[in-house]
């Protein structure tokens, strides 16, 4: 027996019988999830940093070691944080380079020859079904996709689904089964049905009566279950896995919520497999769910890379059992706030491994093990915990058939017969600003690629060969919608790139309109609404008849005509400076506005539904801002805060990332005080809020003796909005909260910026 703990253990020890020959159903694996467009910068990265993120992702024995890989079939809709290609844009085109699926699934073979490829579409091209998803074009448009696989990159894809979280068709399954026969595709498995809504058992009720769909369905596949499941499910003889599940975050947080969850899948659902999304964060912080993976791959232009504790919570699992070893149910239960599960290898005289989680206890205790039918060779133990992942323990005697082990609360333990478990290591550069000024002629990629750091959030836009034959250019070749993901419709093509943090900056590309329609220039993008509107930003729009409209997300702020022409090259320009905002088209200025909707964030392009090529894209800073925020630099106090990540200081440190939080359970009536340290003229305050949770709120000055009411009015559930009011002068400044959209106890305010000008034009609120 071994001690690894200090502090009295629970008065009585839980004693736990591993039998070799007891029953339990077969493990399946641990997997992940490339959508989404959440690798999207990942092929981006230079070596050797690309090589060593796909390491720790796929590696055995090295880091998360991915035993499973989901990819999505590319649709050209937008499918969370962007657009994902098709490899067939028309009935008669067939693609199989496009993207990075295909490379990332190469990528992960070449690390685990094991690993099981997995697929499933989020949406489709228009052309499917005319318009209809649930047709025999997608059955052939899904065959088409596994043997393009094979047939170009040598990839036998064991898995595909139906249509991801979106209700199923009973009768398309059984065409889709009955058509990947016809095309010899008969090894290939159908995972059903993808849903997480509250009928989404019902695909098991079907199944229980329609020995057809039965025999179509090789896993049935659910999302977000919390680890339980019904008992006709578990007892339907079809193996259930949990096909999308996590905690879209890597951080110690989530390192104990895939801890209990891989453990607690088996346990209380009989979940054989467990599948996360996302794979890995590659994406822009300003698209939905942020930092989703268990480890940050979002600086390829610097090749800083994060590996978070929940690389190691998966390791636990991956690392110590195969796909193929067997559960054993009676060594299988829960702990006081924790959870263990044993799996055996197998043969005769089985190797074994037991993984513990006690990430919801708050005392240590001891667990006795008493084992017959399995290997008798020393238990090699790894523990992971807040402070320290992935630790080699000293190993455990079991050649008398008992061991004990004392475990301390908030950790993760592995104990295991095998050997060659591994913590491995890279050394990530350090992570560092997009470059400044950035600029990119197209020149130096393939025609079809991407273009380095564009991130489509509409549309699709590659590299191709000008007509003029004056070298490459990026163009964008969708001219209409597809069948959208209806969690997610899809906003006219925009792609993306640069960095939260930019502020003062011009923002210039030439586009040609090829035929009708129209091309835009970006800049200051802060959000993407999950919604067909356009991103949250400035946009200079032109169509091909001059018309213009310069654009604060949905707002109009200028609008005209200018002579323009389709087939011809055009300088579309953006210039931020503070408040002021300046809209150019072919050198001449259009329209100078000044306006404090967003104050920071990417660039992009952009058109319609419309063909259109842009080169000459260039991103200088512009020196020198033509009004202070002069909230910056000055003392910032707070009603109450969450903890110390999340200090009043947080909302005027000009970093979007941070924020200030109140306390839990706090809300109305919560405040901000800013102190400028001496009298000060201001007339515009804009707040950037988190979580849409401040509904109406007050404005305050000090006069020196009392408070005195500025404005009040309400957000509306707004990201951010703006008060301009006639100027005031005051050596304090409070944001008093009155309203919170939700349950005041679970709707802490939380804001990320807050910044006040003097601009001489308060006059109205917005």
């Amino acid at each position: 027996a071994a001690t690894f703990v200090a502090g009295a253990a629970y008065a009585v020890p839980l004693d736990v019988v591993l039998d070799g020959a007891g029953a339990g159903r077969t493990f399946e694996g641990i997997g992940a999830l490339s959508a989404g467009a959440s690798s999207r910068l990942l092929i981006d990265y230079p070596e050797p940093q690309r090589r060593e993120i796909l390491d720790y992702l796929f590696k055995p024995n090295f880091g998360a070691a991915f035993q499973h890989l989901k990819v999505e079939i590319g649709g050209e809709v937008n499918s969370t944080d962007g657009t994902e290609p098709t490899h067939m844009r028309t009935r008669t085109d067939t693609n199989y380079d496009r993207g990075y699926e295909w490379w990332l699934m190469e990528q992960a073979k070449a690390r685990n020859p094991n690993i099981c490829l997995d697929s499933l579409a989020w949406g489709a091209p228009g052309w499917i079904g005319g318009g209809k998803y649930y047709s025999q074009d997608m059955a052939d448009y899904v065959v088409n996709f596994l043997q393009g696989a094979k047939k170009v990159h040598g990839l036998d894809i064991a898995f595909t689904g139906i249509w991801n979280e979106t209700p199923h068709d009973t009768a398309w399954i059984k065409r889709l089964r009955h058509t990947l026969d016809q095309a010899g595709l008969t090894n290939v498995g159908i995972v059903a049905a993808d849903d997480y809504v509250d009928d989404g058992w019902k695909i098991v009720n079907e199944m229980e009566s329609d020995a057809e769909l039965r025999a179509a369905v090789a896993r049935v596949g659910e999302h977000y279950r919390g680890t339980k499941s019904p008992a006709n499910a578990q007892t339907i003889g079809c193996p259930l896995w949990m096909s999308e599940d996590g905690p879209w975050r890597g951080d110690w947080t989530g390192a104990t919520v895939l801890a209990r969850a891989f453990n607690r899948n088996y346990i209380t659902g009989k979940y054989t497999k467990t599948i996360i999304w996302s794979l890995v964060s590659s994406y822009y912080d300003t698209l939905p769910l942020a930092d989703s993976g268990p480890m940050l791959a979002k600086e390829p232009w610097s090749g800083h890379y994060e590996v978070q504790p929940a690389i190691w919570a998966i390791a636990h699992t991956t690392q110590f059992a195969q796909p193929g070893w067997r559960y054993l149910d009676a060594g299988c239960g829960l702990l006081e706030g924790g959870s263990y599960v044993t799996l055996r290898s197998p043969g005769p005289a089985a190797d074994y491994s037991v993984v513990l989680e006690t990430t919801e206890a708050k005392e240590a205790q001891t667990v006795h093990f008493h084992v017959s039918g399995l290997s008798k060779k020393k238990l090699h133990v790894w523990r992971t915990n807040e402070k320290a992942q992935f630790e080699k323990l000293p190993d455990l005697s079991s050649a008398d058939g008992t061991f004990s082990m004392a475990l301390e609360p908030g950790a993760i333990y592995s104990l295991t017969t095998t050997t060659g478990q591994h913590k491995g290591r890279h050394r990530s550069p350090p992570a560092a600003e997009f470059p400044l000024p950035y600029t990119d002629n197209f020149e130096s990629y393939r025609v079809g690629k991407y273009a380095h750091y564009f991130s489509d959030q509409g549309g699709m836009f590659e590299v191709a060969r000008r007509p003029d034959g004056q070298g490459r250019c990026l163009r964008q070749v969708l001219e209409k919608n597809g069948i959208d993901w209806p969690y997610h419709p899809t906003s006219e093509p925009c792609s993306w790139i640069g960095s939260a943090h930019w502020r003062d900056y011009e923002v210039k590309v030439s586009a040609l309109i090829e035929t009708t329609g129209s091309a835009s220039v970006w800049g200051r993008i802060q959000s993407f609404p999950q919604s067909a509107q356009p991103a949250k930003g400035y946009w200079l729009k032109v169509a091909h008849n001059g018309q213009w409209q310069l654009m604060a997300f949905t707002n109009i702020l200028a609008s005209g005509r200018v002579p323009f022409a389709a087939q011809q090259w055009h300088d579309l320009t953006l210039r931020f400076s503070g408040p002021t905002i300046t809209a150019s088209i072919d050198h001449v200025t259009l329209q100078t506005v000044r306006d404090h909707s967003f104050s920071h964030g990417l660039a992009a392009i952009g058109t319609g539904w419309n063909t259109a090529l842009f080169d000459d894209f260039a991103v200088r800073p512009v020196a020198g801002s033509a009004s202070a925020n002069l909230a910056l630099g000055k003392q910032l106090t707070a009603s109450s805060q969450w903890s110390d990540d999340y200090t009043a200081a947080k909302a005027n440190d000009d970093n979007p990332d941070t924020r200030w939080n109140a306390a839990a359970g706090k809300a109305l009536g919560e405040w901000l005080e800013l102190d400028f340290g001496r009298p000060t003229h201001f007339d515009t305050v804009h707040i950037i809020q988190f979580g849409q949770r401040i509904t109406r709120s007050r404005l305050e000055a000090w006069d020196g003796t009392r408070w005195t009411e500025i404005i009040t009015g309400g957000s509306a559930g707004q990201d951010d909005w703006t008060w301009s009011f006639p100027a005031v002068e005051a050596r304090k400044l409070r944001l008093v909260v009155l309203e919170v959209n939700g349950v005041p106890a679970q709707t802490s305010p939380s804001i990320h910026e807050l910044e006040v000008f003097l601009d001489g034009v308060g006059t109205t609120s917005r």
